[in-house]
This record gives C-alpha cells, structure tokens and sequence, in this order.
C-alpha cells in the first residue's frame, strides 16, 4: 500500500481525542467506563479509512467497536467518518498492534477482526504478518474466554498461512469460506479493499477462529 503523506494529520487526530484516543495505556482494563455500558468490545487491526467499523457500528450499536490503525494518514479518513457518523460506539487509536497487552486487560476483548493485513509474503518478513504465533499469543490474551477472531483477505498464500498458523497454535477453525462472495455468509460488510479487490474479480478468502480452550 502506498501511502499519501498527509503532513496535518497528526494535528488533527490531536484535536479530537474524544474520538482517537491519545492514552490508550490508562484505559487499560477500564474500556466500558469510556464508552459508558458493559456492551462487548470488538477491536479491528488495521482499520484503514474505517469504513468496515463505522458500518459494523451502525449495524450493531449493541457493541463497542475500537478502530487501531499505524499510520495517521490513514486513519484521519477513518476519524473523518466517525465525525460525519457521530457514532458513540467507535473509538480509534493510532497505534502499533504489538502493544495490544499494553491498552487491553486480558480477557476484554470479545471479538478481533483482521481484514486484508498486509500479507508480507517474503519468508524473513514472517514475524510482521498478524498471525504470526507472537501476534496469535497476544490475540489470545486479550481474548475473552468465548472470544473469536473474523479474518478476510484476497491473499491466498496470506490465508493458508494464516489457517495454520491458527491451528498450530490451538485456535479453533469454526467457519472457512474460500469464496466468500458465492457463499451463504449473510452481512458480510466489505472494507475498502474488499470492494477493490472484488471489483477485480478476486476471490474473497474469510475464516472464523475461537480462541484456545483453557489449558489445564
């Protein structure tokens, strides 16, 4: 993904911190006191422009969603959708996922979604790839003990990698489709990439993983 530099994002995120959350270490264990209910908390790393969670948050308001993006320039799109939506169940953070430990307590998190990460199909870029077994171990601890994790991708090398990957580490594949377009998946919400990609004709590859059963 090329990004376009936008040198005033940065400034602006700094302007609503009641939407991006510039502290996100102090919030750590105490997410449903910022948003005000004990509703279930779904996280999506790598939320791009936002158009994925602000849609979900319209369709689920029974449900606290929390956007994290790494690059400012991107998620200001994302921040300008949540101002235009004045949605109270989104809040987004301008972070790194390998410090999720850091902003969420074990066991908050009821659902994480991964939509078309970057793939990083070299072999010595492995560790960056989300799931890797160190990205899996940190998903697994801020999982609830019922928690899942919804993965997309147009990546087929990504999504076999991924699969394994899950299971070798003890996630429980509970759906798969390999075409998720000609599938009977019902509410399907596409991010900007999935339309992109769809366009194309590419085909839509998702899974469905629940966390590891507790270990004796």
């Amino acid at each position: 993904m090329r990004l376009r530099n936008k040198p005033w994002a940065k400034e602006k995120i700094a302007a609503y911190p009641q939407y991006v959350i510039p502290d996100p270490e102090t919030k750590r264990g105490r997410w449903h006191e910022l948003f005000g209910n004990d509703r279930p908390i779904h996280i999506e790393i790598g939320t791009g422009k936002g158009k994925f969670i602000t849609e979900m948050a319209r369709l689920h308001p029974d449900v606290n969603f929390i956007g994290i993006e790494l690059y400012p320039s991107v998620l200001v799109s994302a921040l300008d959708k949540l101002i235009e939506g004045e949605l109270p169940n989104v809040r987004l953070l301008n972070a790194n996922a390998k410090d999720l430990a850091a902003f969420f307590a074990d066991g908050e998190i009821a659902r994480l979604y991964l939509n078309f990460s970057d793939p990083w199909p070299k072999k010595r870029h492995e560790k960056r790839r989300l799931t890797y077994r160190e990205f899996l171990a940190l998903y697994d601890r801020i999982l609830s003990a019922d928690g899942d994790i919804h993965l997309k991708t147009d990546n087929q090398s990504f999504f076999e990698y991924s699969l394994v990957s899950l299971s070798q580490y003890g996630f429980v594949l509970a759906a798969v489709q390999l075409d998720l377009h000609r599938s009977d998946v019902v509410g399907n919400v596409m991010t900007e990439y999935e339309e992109k990609f769809s366009a194309k004709g590419n085909r839509i590859y998702r899974c469905e993983a629940l966390r590891p059963p507790k270990r004796p």
